[in-house]
C-alpha cells in the first residue's frame, strides 16, 4: 500500500461522492489503511482521524452524510463544490 497522504484520502472521498466508489469499498479501503497503511508522518494525526471515521461509515449509528464529507474534507484542507448539470 502506498504512503497515505491528504490527497489520497481526499481522492477516496471524491470517488465516493462521485459514485465511483461505494460506501462498502470506501470502508474496506479505510479499514485496510488503518491496519496496514503508512501515513505521511507530517500529517499522521489528522489522517488517522479522518480514515478512522471513514472506517465506520457503514455502521448505521455513524453513516456518512454530505455534511460529514464536507467536514472531513475540511480537516484535510479541501472543500467540496456541487455542480448541477443537464443530463
Amino acid at each position: 500500500m502506498e504512503r497515505i497522504n491528504r490527497q489520497i484520502v481526499a481522492d477516496k472521498l471524491g470517488a465516493y461522492l462521485h459514485h465511483k466508489m461505494s460506501v462498502a469499498d470506501l470502508v474496506d479501503w479505510a479499514e485496510s489503511a488503518m491496519m496496514e497503511g503508512e501515513f505521511d508522518l507530517q500529517e499522521v494525526e489528522v489522517l488517522r482521524n479522518v480514515v478512522a471515521r471513514l472506517g465506520v461509515a457503514d455502521v448505521r449509528a455513524f453513516g456518512l452524510t454530505w455534511e460529514d464529507c464536507e467536514q472531513l474534507l475540511g480537516q484535510l484542507g479541501y472543500s467540496a463544490q456541487v455542480s448541477i448539470v443537464v443530463t
